[in-house]
């Protein structure tokens, strides 16, 4: 028995993102189908996260335990024939039968992207927001560091029918940068609630509308109510942009 670390990057445009679910089109199960041609298993997989629909990923990982005798770098190769455009596997090596790609996590960074421009990019539908009003990503970056630090983040979650358990995290950077016309919120932290990192942006966008100001966010923190923070930014300007691991 072998267990192997898979790096794996998608553009989740066309997919209800990882997990399999019925009646809908994820990439677990595109992946697990290219991974039964490549090999002929029906192996048993650990993802690290899992992200909603139209969300995407540079670097997503996978555990595998297998004992299948394909080299990695084969393995690698395999897949990639079988997935499809939009799916590819950027890496794989093996690691300690430990590891385990969800809880060997130790932190991870999002990118949250967004075309500020009057005009829409047609090669970014789907890829970022596309926010037309002027962003002055200098305010916005100080507001984005309010969120640094140890904080319970229940104003920045969306509960479900889920346990919520702990809803405190560690965010051990947060920032607004401008590229020309693209503007990106980075982030990473310890972990992530549900819609996190899409509410601080819907948040970070009340504050460049003049509705919340950057001194806002400690007490909307602090409140613990998902009403006082702002909305729930689209989904596809986000991405899964690295995950940690003590390896």
């Amino acid at each position: 028995m072998r267990n192997l670390l898979l790096t794996l990057s998608y553009d989740g445009s066309a997919y209800h993102g990882w997990q399999v679910q019925e009646n809908a089109r994820t990439v677990q199960e595109v992946f697990q189908q290219a991974l039964f041609a490549a090999t002929g298993r029906r192996e048993d997989l650990k993802a690290c996260s899992r992200t909603d629909t139209g969300v995407h990923a540079r670097s997503f990982c996978v555990s595998l335990l297998t004992e299948s005798p394909f080299p990695p770098e084969r393995l690698t190769a395999a897949l990639n024939h079988y997935l499809p455009p939009d799916i590819a596997v950027k890496s794989c090596r093996e690691v300690p039968l430990s590891f385990h790609a969800r809880y060997s996590c130790r932190g991870k960074e999002y990118v949250y992207r967004i075309w500020n421009h009057p005009v829409r990019d047609p090669f970014l539908v789907g890829r970022a927001l596309h926010y037309w009003y002027p962003i002055d990503a200098a305010l916005l970056d100080r507001a984005a560091g309010f969120f640094v630090g140890t904080h319970d983040f229940t104003s920045f979650c969306t509960l479900d029918r889920r346990d919520p358990g702990d809803l405190t995290r560690t965010v051990t950077h947060a920032r607004v940068a401008r590229q020309g016309d693209l503007v990106e919120f980075t982030v990473a932290a310890d972990g992530f609630l549900y819609n996190m990192v899409r509410i601080m942006v819907g948040t970070l966008l009340r504050v460049q509308q003049g509705k919340l100001t950057p001194q806002d966010i400690p007490g909307i923190l602090a409140a613990r109510d998902r009403a006082r923070a702002g909305p729930t930014a689209p989904a596809c300007g986000l991405y899964l942009n690295q995950v940690f691991y003590d390896l």
